[in-house]
């Protein structure tokens, strides 16, 4: 059995998570050539339902993004060692999220040309549009390599003291935990991925050991002059 070392993403997770930063990348582009479009063309009395419409169009994006950011993230995480880099990393979808709206917000409420209707109900919906993309795009619990690292180290321990392979473990694709044995009640007849724990992890998020493989794990781990 390997121990696993400091985490590294595997080539076909990073290549994945590059896809969907591209992905989210061109979620924000078309957010903030929204904003513009919106900026330009539809701050009036006359445009209120279509700025109200674009502002919706404009969350959907942003959120779009930041989700798709995350979700790479996970895939390929920075570390902790580079401050910088892990805060703009992780938080890039709170920074896009208030970016695709904050000149709005502002245009909105500085114009003189429109009502004040107009501008209470506008800015206001964007103002809140602005936070709700703001919070979603941020990450509460980041991702980095010292947690992974930590994590999945710790989860070879757990294997190895119940002389559990740890490059051979199972998982359902609906499920949320690692199993030992591949014909555990809670994933037999369901279409099974094998692998090591590490890549239960890079492909699910899986970081525990099923209590029902564990206990089986335990009883056949006991010295059988124990046992008598």
């Amino acid at each position: 059995m390997s121990d696993t070392k400091v985490f590294e993403a595997s080539p076909e997770a990073k290549g994945k998570a590059k896809q969907l930063r591209l992905f989210a990348m061109l979620a924000w582009i078309l957010a903030m050539a929204g904003q513009v479009f919106a900026i330009l063309k539809l701050i009036s009395d006359e445009t209120l339902v279509w700025l109200i419409v674009a502002i919706v169009v404009i969350l959907i994006l942003a959120i779009t993004g930041s989700t798709l950011w995350k979700k790479a993230n996970r895939l390929d995480p920075a570390s902790e060692k580079d401050s910088t880099r892990f805060f703009i990393q992780n938080q890039l979808g709170a920074i896009m999220g208030v970016l695709a709206f904050l000149p709005l917000v502002i245009l909105i409420l500085t114009n003189k040309n429109i009502s004040g209707k107009t501008k209470g109900i506008a800015g206001s919906i964007a103002a809140i549009a602005m936070v709700a993309a703001g919070i979603t795009g941020a990450d509460f619990n980041p991702p980095s390599v010292e947690k992974y690292t930590q994590e999945i180290n710790e989860q070879n321990e757990v294997a190895k003291s119940l002389s559990i392979d740890s490059d051979n473990v199972f998982w359902s694709a609906s499920g949320n935990k690692y199993h030992a044995y591949d014909n555990c009640q809670h994933i037999r007849g369901k279409s099974l991925s094998n692998g090591s724990i590490k890549a239960s992890w890079e492909e699910k998020g899986i970081s525990e050991l099923c209590k029902t493989c564990q206990k089986k794990a335990a009883k056949s781990a006991v010295p059988e002059e124990v046992i008598e």
